[in-house]
């Protein structure tokens, strides 16, 4: 009973009530019953778990412990309760009704197993819960045809996988696991990590965790604030294994992360000023390899634009993940294996301070949920804007400057090396606009080309 109880206190003090559980205080209406039986049997099938509960005793609105008078012995049309359901749902489930005291109150639990095979019905109908809505499972096609795959195949994992490439190799996983101070056997370690599945193949994970994984992960670099604008560079990491393609991604974002000198207010000495929070850009690509649904055969996707980075990892919140649970690091892991791996490397923590992290600098704002996709967003810290203290100057006042050389300034700021005929396009003004332009900002001093037309580069002055 004492499980039983931190059950239920570990329900009541979730914010919201999910999909597999339901609380009331004294409700009773006897055909419902059966038809909440079967959805809450088909949703904890949804979301994975292994019962749901119908708990009586407990204030729905404030999961306050109350008390029941509920009688789970009662009789329905001259037959025992209990009885009737057993006798409607099919396939046959062992549901089982507890009684038990939390706070010197009575409290009335219903444990129903999960939908194994094919979902629970109750008078030959199929239900499920959305939301707090007891709704019929048909009337839901997407959710039917996936619960149906779920009970059918179950979900698949990294783990259960076979990957298309069983000529696998592991030396650089025994020198990642060797330069931690941790060794590898021969003998075990597949086993140990996971690495093949139940008949015996080389699993996703094998794959990704082997000398040539096959998967690359690109970081792709644009000149302006979209795709739409111009390609600087695509940079490949990967075809190796996860693990060193993680370190060296990491390492190139030290690379991308300037460190600029701040003069402004400056009394004795500059302050260094980099470009973005290093520990959240760290955090951002370890949750996005990690949470990664990897068996979509998708790789997550960095891209660096000139005010930003969005790093893309593929798939959505993890079955029994909640959004609120997700905001406040209560981390619920998409590859169960992967985490126990990265946990063990202390390349990632128990304690869930990533998210929490990304938010204390940036706000909930920097995640964005997407339809099969997070996307996380690094904003960069500019010290010296385009326009911010940069003006024509007329006596000792300024006006500001034109929003095209603002424009062009700010490219030569991202690309030192743009040309003319790319500021063209990406300003969609002429030649001629672009030349006057470019004279007026080097006449000023704000401008200079260091090397020759052909081969050198744009150095912006500050102002």
């Amino acid at each position: 009973m004492r499980a039983l109880e931190d059950i239920v206190r570990r329900l009541c003090n979730k914010e919201d009530e999910q999909e597999w559980f339901e609380f009331k205080e004294n409700w009773y209406e006897p055909v419902q019953l059966g038809e909440y039986i079967s959805a809450l049997s088909n949703a904890a099938a949804y979301h994975l778990e292994n019962n749901a509960y119908f708990i009586w005793g407990v204030n729905d609105k404030t999961h306050e412990i109350v008390g029941t008078n509920f009688d789970q012995y009662c009789d329905y049309n001259k037959e025992p309760y209990q009885n009737y359901l057993a006798r409607n749902l099919s396939p046959s489930i062992d549901f089982e009704f507890k009684e038990l005291t939390i706070n010197k109150k009575r409290v009335v639990v219903l444990i129903i197993p999960a939908a194994k095979n094919v979902p629970t019905a109750f008078n030959e109908k199929r239900f499920i819960r959305i939301g707090s809505s007891k709704v019929n499972l048909k009337n839901y096609p997407e959710r039917e045809k996936k619960l149906f795959r779920l009970l059918d195949q179950g979900i698949d994992t990294i783990e259960n996988t076979p990957s298309e490439y069983q000529n696998l190799t592991f030396r650089k996983l025994f020198g990642y696991y060797g330069s931690k101070g941790i060794v590898l056997k021969e003998e075990t370690f597949e086993d140990n990590l996971g690495l093949r599945t139940e008949d015996g193949k080389y699993n996703l994970m094998a794959q990704l965790l082997s000398d040539n994984s096959h998967i690359p992960l690109r970081v792709s670099i644009f000149i302006g604030t979209t795709k739409g604008s111009n390609l600087f560079s695509v940079r490949e990491f990967g075809n190796d294994c996860l693990l060193y393609t993680l370190d060296e991604l990491l390492r190139y974002g030290d690379v991308l992360n300037i460190i600029q000198a701040d003069e402004r207010n400056r009394i004795v000495e500059r302050e260094d000023v980099p470009l973005f929070d290093d520990k959240s850009f760290r955090e951002a690509i370890v949750n996005a390899i990690l949470h990664n649904l990897w068996v979509e055969c998708n790789e997550p996707m960095i891209t660096v634009y000139s005010d930003r980075i969005e790093i893309l990892s593929r798939g959505t919140l993890a079955p029994k993940q909640t959004l609120e649970g997700f905001y406040l690091g209560r981390s619920v892991p998409v590859n169960r294996k992967l985490s126990e791996i990265f946990i063990q490397l202390h390349i990632s923590e128990k304690s869930g301070r990533g998210v929490p992290k990304i938010i204390e600098t940036y706000g909930r704002e920097a995640f964005k949920f997407e339809e099969n996709a997070i996307v996380v967003t690094i904003p960069f810290n500019w010290v010296n804007k385009v326009g911010n203290k940069v003006g024509d100057k007329i006596g000792n006042k300024q006006k500001p400057m034109s929003q095209t050389r603002q424009s062009i300034l700010e490219e030569m700021r991202n690309n030192p090396n743009v040309t003319k005929a790319e500021l063209q396009r990406l300003l969609k003004i002429s030649g001629t606009a672009i030349d006057n332009n470019i004279a007026y900002l080097k006449k000023n001093g704000y401008i200079e080309r260091i090397g020759s037309n052909k081969s050198g580069y744009w150095k912006v002055n500050e102002k």
